[in-house]
């Protein structure tokens, strides 16, 4: 469904203090600022070292805000759920913020921001559907396999059904398939709490009203 990730190029930032000038990468200077960003799809690697900078920046204050911006197109449901439990229980409020898109894990994450500090950017694309993979083997093998996806898919409806104050039976029904949702349905649906920085809607004037306003006039100013 998505594109692989090439590995990126990370971009250096300078920043001069009274001591001299320090080189940080891009991200430790957003860690700084309690910043994390979530941009590549979710697996055991990528869940630890947000755990790990969770654990980090709740230590360091457990009262301040950590921001957590998300474009990711999902993962493995075990990782994203030992990321997704350490914001729950850390003490720090957590803000989260979709940008780009948000597919399958990565909008449970969104979703388990502290109520109120859910947001969307106005063009951000957030999509969820059930729980997926495959089996083969013994078809014993291929029934536990089975359960066990079974049980990852009702434990993510479930966790979405207490973010978003919906009835389980209408997550089921609805993420049945995959499902695709502009900023504005995910507020209607409850996946967030708000859309940030929304450009102003402009009135096109109306053609014909237009037309009307210059009937009479002529084409040579006569």
């Amino acid at each position: 469904m998505f594109s692989n990730f090439p590995q990126a190029v990370i971009p250096m930032v300078i920043e001069s203090t009274g001591r001299g000038e320090r080189a940080y990468d891009i991200y430790s200077l957003l860690l700084k600022e309690r910043i994390i960003f979530l941009g590549t799809p979710i697996n055991d690697q990528v869940a630890n070292l947000m755990v790990a900078q969770l654990l980090f920046l709740n230590r360091e204050d457990p009262e301040r805000e950590i921001q957590i911006y998300i474009n990711c197109p999902g993962g493995i449901i075990y990782a994203g759920l030992a990321i997704y439990d350490t914001m729950q229980q850390i003490q720090a409020p957590i803000s989260t913020f979709a940008v780009g898109v948000t597919a399958s894990m990565g909008t449970v994450l969104l979703a388990a921001g502290s109520p109120g500090q859910r947001y969307a950017l106005p063009h951000a694309t957030i999509h969820m559907h059930q729980a997926g993979g495959g089996a083969q083997g013994y078809t014993t093998d291929v029934e536990i396999q089975y359960r066990e996806m079974k049980r990852q898919q009702d434990l993510l409806f479930n966790i979405i059904s207490k973010h978003t104050h919906q009835p389980v039976e209408r997550i089921a029904d609805d993420f049945e398939r995959d499902r695709w949702m502009d900023a504005h349905m995910a507020k209607e649906y409850g996946l967030v709490d708000d859309i940030l920085g929304e450009p102003p809607t402009v009135r096109m004037e109306d053609d014909s009203k237009k037309g009307d306003s210059k009937k009479g006039d002529n084409v040579n100013g006569q």
